[in-house]
């Protein structure tokens, strides 16, 4: 199976700078530079839909714009590219997000899949009215995604569950077709609600090794409740024609963090309740040293960035190389970023792509096996 490829709308602004934030943490000044206009975000979409790209991620939380709002304004000047839409399961009724997908999937097209995020801090939960524990919201999470489930395959759904209660909710129309969901999670609470609803989990960039383990756990998991799962990796990239060219750009940006910001983030960091927050964290202990923590997969972007906060960083043929690697584990979907967001997604759909496509790992989406001509007999 060719591999997919998603790339990111920076709904927090955009910079030839990173842009920090996530995961309780404000974005940073940066990201005014390039405000998250629906004109910029949709020549971001636009160029990643045209470079081969299958869908956008957008993010979720008080420090950027709204992934539904935004996505379906930016959807109306796109064609065919999908949108990884990121949402909290506590801040909506099962039935209204169930009801929401389905009409997002007939105005666009079928263009929507869910990245569901339970949501790691517990301060800012509590700022959208939110004040259960982080347990308490997996397991709500699993009530969530039970309820949507049923819903969307045409059933009258009756549940009176620990933190969720419907009666007779149904839907007067079924989503067509059904969104995938996406899910990330480290924690063990994390892993039964993927292993039992989930079509792909994504894990955060960690190194190869780290990567495999999660693979083989949600694997187990998933097998025990008679389900098989896709599985993703979430990234940023620095990719150019060399890679002196490629480090020389990661080296500028690390140039660009300003101490006190990186001890501010890094203090706000440290608070988080997220599993995969902490794994992000212990890859560069906040220490500007020692970033490359793989062959060309470098942490320098979880200096100043919450959640995902490594970036593969090399040659074109060394990140194809890297992608491979990944690949052999079991990722078959990648979904990637890089500063600035429009530019970057040129030096990776012109760079990277075309050589997997020549390893006979990546197809462009727009070019499937022509149908073969009609015969048409001779008339004398």
């Amino acid at each position: 199976m060719p591999l997919t490829f998603h790339w990111f709308l920076p709904t927090n602004g955009d910079s030839r700078h990173v842009v920090g934030g996530g995961h309780g943490t404000p974005a940073t000044a940066s990201g005014r530079d390039r405000p998250p206009t629906v004109a910029y975000l949709s020549q971001i979409a636009r160029a990643a839909e045209d470079l081969g790209f299958v869908g956008a991620l957008t993010p979720t939380g008080a420090w950027c714009e709204d992934a539904w709002l935004t996505t379906a304004m930016v959807s109306r000047h796109t064609e065919r590219l999908k949108f990884l839409v990121a949402f909290r399961p506590g801040f909506v009724s099962p039935t209204l997000a169930a009801q929401m997908a389905s009409t997002f999937q007939r105005q666009s097209g079928g263009r929507l899949l869910l990245n569901v995020v339970t949501g790691g801090e517990s301060h800012e939960q509590r700022g959208y009215g939110d004040f259960l524990d982080k347990d308490a919201r997996y397991r709500r999470t699993d009530e969530f995604l039970r309820i949507v489930r049923e819903l969307w395959q045409g059933k009258t759904v009756d549940l009176h569950g620990e933190h969720l209660r419907v009666e007779d909710a149904r839907l007067a129309r079924l989503p067509d077709p059904v969104p995938e969901v996406y899910f990330g999670g480290s924690s063990p609470a994390a892993g039964e609600v993927a292993a039992r609803h989930v079509d792909v989990y994504l894990t955060w960039g960690e190194p190869p090794a780290q990567v495999a383990e999660k693979i083989d756990w949600i694997r187990g998991l998933a097998a025990a409740e008679g389900r098989t799962l896709r599985f993703g990796i979430r990234l940023h990239v620095i990719t150019r024609d060399t890679s002196a060219q490629a480090w020389a750009e990661a080296d500028r940006l690390l140039a660009g963090f300003d101490p006190q910001t990186v001890r501010s983030v890094q203090a706000g960091l440290a608070r988080s309740e997220s599993e995969g927050q902490r794994r992000m964290l212990a890859l560069h202990g906040g220490d500007r040293d020692g970033l490359e923590i793989h062959p060309n997969l470098w942490a320098g972007i979880g200096l100043v960035r919450g959640g995902a906060g490594t970036a593969l960083v090399g040659s074109h043929e060394e990140v194809a190389d890297r992608i491979e690697e990944y690949h052999a584990l079991g990722i078959d979907e990648f979904v990637l970023s890089g500063y600035p967001h429009l530019e970057e997604a040129y030096w990776f759909g012109e760079g990277v792509l075309p050589r997997l496509a020549a390893r006979g790992l990546w197809r462009h989406p727009s070019h499937q096996p022509a149908d073969p001509p009609v015969q048409v007999p001779f008339a004398s």
